[in-house]
C-alpha cells in the first residue's frame, strides 16, 4: 500500500489506511479470507477493521469525510467501479418514483444495462429542453464525457428544478473536479458516480455514489447494498478515501491548458485531465508510435488520440508527453477524415434470429448487439444498426473493443432483417 500511496500527509487524513497501517505491523496469522495468505493489507471483515456494508468504524469515518468534501449528504465508497454505482443510482431513481429517464449521450454502456435490467424506459436526445423533459421523470447525463466536455449543468439542474425532476449525473471521469464547484457533477445532481480511480491516485475499481439530499441518501444506501460486492477490496477501499482528499495540483493544471493553447492540434475542454490531440487519418499510426516509446494513451478513436492525466501526474511526465507530441506534428501533418453520410434508419431487432459472422464480412448486416471501442466503452454500432465500413475498420484498428467475439459480431439472419 505505501508503494501506490505516497503523499504522507493525506495518509494521516484517512482513516481506513491508518486501520491497515496498524494491522500490518501486528503479529497476523490468518485463518480467514483472503486464500493468499500474504499478509495484513488485504483482509477480510475482522473485529478491528469495519464493515462496509454496515460500517461503525474507520469506513464510517472516511465516508463521512468523503460526502463533506464532496458536498454531499451521503456518500458510500465503491469497490467495483462506477458501473455498481450507475446501477445503484437508477435502481434509487426508480426508488423514488422514476419509470422513464431523458439521457443525453455519450452514455457508458452501463446506462443502457441499468435501465434495462430495472425496466426504466430511455429516451436519448441530443440535448435537453422543457417539452422533452415533459415526457420524462429525470434527466441523466455524462458530466464530464470522454473527451473532458461538460454540460451545461446549470441550466439542467433549474430545467429539472422547474419541473420537479431528479437530475442524475456519471460523473465517472471528473472526480477531481470536487475542487472547483463551478463544474463538479456534485454541485448539481440529486444522485451522482464519482470513478475515483480514473482521475485521481485511487486503485482500479475505486469509486463513490453520492446523494444530494437525507431521502435520497436513504434511498442509495438500500440500492448500493443491492449492487456492491460483499466482499470489498480494503485496499481499494482505503485509495479511494486517500484520493479524494489528494491535494488539487493546479500547476499541472495551468502547464496543461498553457500546452493547449500553444498547440492548433491539442484541445483541452472543461476538464483539465483529459488531452485531446487532433490526428486524423494517421490516428492510430502515430499512436502506435508513441506506444514504441513507452507512452500509453487512454484511448484512440481514429480521430484523436486521448490522454488522461491527474493530479498525481508528474510535470516531468508532462514535459516528456508535450515533447512526443510535437514531434509526431510533425511527421503525422494533419489529415481531415471525410464527412460521414446520415446512417440507415435503425431497424427493429426484437424477437429476430441472430447468427455471427466475421467483422469484414458484416457491412450492410442489421447488428444484434452493442459493440465500439474499449474505453471509452460507449456503444458505436447499436442493435438495429447497419454495419458500415468506416465502423468495421474503427473496430479493426482499435486496441480495444467489446461486443464481439472472437473477431466476429453478432447480426440478425438475412431473412428477418424486414
Amino acid at each position: 500500500m505505501r508503494k501506490y500511496l505516497k503523499n504522507k500527509r493525506v495518509l494521516r487524513a484517512c482513516e481506513i489506511y491508518k486501520m491497515l497501517d496498524t494491522s500490518a505491523k501486528r503479529k497476523h496469522t490468518s485463518f480467514h479470507t483472503p486464500g493468499h495468505k500474504v499478509g495484513a493489507w488485504d483482509i477480510t471483515e475482522l473485529s478491528y477493521s469495519d464493515n462496509l456494508s454496515c460500517p461503525r468504524g474507520c469506513i464510517a469515518q472516511a465516508e463521512k469525510d468523503i460526502a463533506r468534501i464532496l458536498g454531499a449528504e451521503k456518500s458510500f465508497i465503491l469497490t467495483d467501479g462506477s458501473t455498481s454505482g450507475v446501477f445503484a443510482v437508477l435502481r434509487s431513481a426508480k426508488c423514488a418514483g422514476v419509470k422513464t429517464v431523458l439521457a443525453l449521450p455519450p452514455l457508458h454502456k452501463s446506462v443502457y444495462n441499468a435501465c434495462e435490467t430495472l425496466g426504466l424506459s430511455l429516451l436519448i436526445s441530443d440535448e435537453a429542453d422543457g417539452r422533452l423533459l415533459d415526457s420524462a421523470d429525470a434527466l441523466l447525463c455524462t458530466s464530464p464525457d470522454y473527451y473532458g466536455r461538460i454540460p451545461d449543468l446549470k441550466k439542467y439542474r433549474s430545467l429539472c428544478d422547474e419541473r420537479g425532476k431528479l437530475l442524475l449525473l456519471d460523473g465517472a471521469h471528473g472526480g477531481h473536479l470536487h475542487f472547483d464547484k463551478t463544474l463538479y457533477a456534485g454541485a448539481y445532481a440529486d444522485f451522482w458516480v464519482d470513478g475515483v480511480h480514473k482521475s485521481l491516485p485511487a486503485l482500479t475499481q475505486g469509486g463513490v455514489v453520492s446523494a444530494r439530499t437525507e431521502a435520497g441518501g436513504k434511498l442509495l444506501e438500500q440500492s448500493v447494498d443491492i449492487f456492491r460486492t460483499t466482499s470489498p477490496s480494503y485496499p481499494i477501499m482505503a485509495s479511494v478515501e486517500y484520493a479524494v482528499k489528494y491535494p488539487r495540483n493546479e500547476a499541472l493544471e495551468r502547464a496543461v491548458r498553457a500546452f493547449a493553447k500553444s498547440e492548433a492540434r491539442v484541445e483541452v475542454h472543461g476538464d483539465w485531465t483529459k488531452l485531446c490531440a487532433r490526428f486524423g487519418k494517421s490516428a492510430f499510426r502515430a499512436e502506435k508510435d508513441l506506444e514504441r516509446k513507452g507512452i500509453y494513451p487512454e484511448f484512440c478513436d481514429g480521430e484523436y488520440i486521448v490522454f488522461y492525466l491527474s493530479p498525481a501526474t508528474k510535470g516531468r511526465e508532462f514535459a516528456r508527453l508535450k515533447k512526443a507530441l510535437r514531434r509526431l506534428f510533425e511527421i503525422y501533418p494533419y489529415e481531415e477524415k471525410r464527412v460521414q453520410q446520415n446512417p440507415a434508419p435503425r431497424v427493429c431487432t426484437a424477437g429476430k434470429k441472430i447468427e455471427w459472422v466475421a467483422l469484414e464480412a458484416s457491412a450492410g448486416r442489421v447488428c444484434a448487439c452493442k459493440c465500439g471501442l474499449f474505453p471509452p466503452c460507449t456503444p458505436l454500432i447499436f442493435e438495429g444498426d447497419r454495419i458500415e465500413e468506416r465502423q468495421i475498420r474503427l473496430l479493426q484498428s482499435a486496441n480495444n473493443i467489446f461486443g464481439l467475439s472472437e473477431g466476429k459480431i453478432a447480426v440478425v439472419k438475412e431473412d428477418e432483417e424486414a
